[in-house]
């Protein structure tokens, strides 16, 4: 950092951070006294409001994961569906987030709509689907987006950039010469909750906070209001 960027010198960051707008708004109502007595119901309501609103990517998420050392890995993925099982998402078996859903299958979804100042958590188990399921789920994506699947290399270190456009296009090419070629290392995977909690940014640092929480997989949702 040269003091040409916005930051500035390195010992003006903090300053610069605390200087940035948070919460620039509009930010959106919420009565918790009124959610739903089902959170996807309430998701729902928030996921279409940001959508209507112009929310960019605004059913992306981040996917927290348990590394096999204990320690804690994200990425952002994008939300495949979400109903009454769960909230949906795929990936490859033999990814880094595949294998360690495999060796520890809980995980934590993020979802964060600045525009409004929403921000849903959900935590829970991860099952995946049957293999028709995952297969229906991959014949659905475009086919490089298939062909990508096809590569099975996800994270890998790469030393040739060559070498992955010349893997890229043989794959494609199978995926061209075969519409119906299903790689069966592709999973869909649902997250089944046991905690979904709903936060509304408040200017004033009086956030709102709504959390479903269910003690049993068949029980009904208690809700509760959480301090800021």
């Amino acid at each position: 950092m040269d003091g040409r960027d916005g930051a500035g010198q390195v010992g003006n960051v903090r300053a610069w951070l605390r200087g940035l707008e948070v919460f620039a708004g509009p930010l959106a109502d919420f009565d918790p006294g009124a959610a739903p007595a089902d959170p996807v119901d309430l998701f729902l309501e928030w996921l279409r409001e940001a959508v209507a609103a112009g929310v960019p990517d605004a059913h992306a998420m981040t996917l927290s994961t348990v590394a096999g050392d204990g320690g804690p890995d994200a990425r952002v993925l994008v939300l495949k569906n979400v109903d009454g099982d769960g909230w949906q998402f795929a990936l490859h078996a033999r990814s880094p987030k595949g294998r360690q859903l495999a060796g520890l299958p809980r995980a934590a979804l993020t979802f964060y709509w600045p525009l409004h100042g929403r921000q849903v958590r959900v935590r829970g188990t991860v099952e995946p689907a049957s293999p028709e399921r995952s297969a229906a789920d991959l014949l659905a994506r475009s086919a490089s987006a298939r062909a990508e699947v096809e590569l099975g290399r996800q994270s890998d270190h790469l030393e040739d950039t060559g070498e992955r456009e010349r893997a890229l296009r043989e794959a494609l090419a199978r995926v061209e010469s075969d519409p119906a070629l299903v790689n069966p290392e592709w999973t869909l995977c649902t997250l089944v909750p046991v905690h979904v909690e709903f936060w509304q940014a408040d200017r004033d640092r009086l956030h709102k906070r709504l959390r479903y929480e269910r003690p049993g997989p068949a029980g009904p949702w208690q809700r509760h209001l959480l301090w800021p």
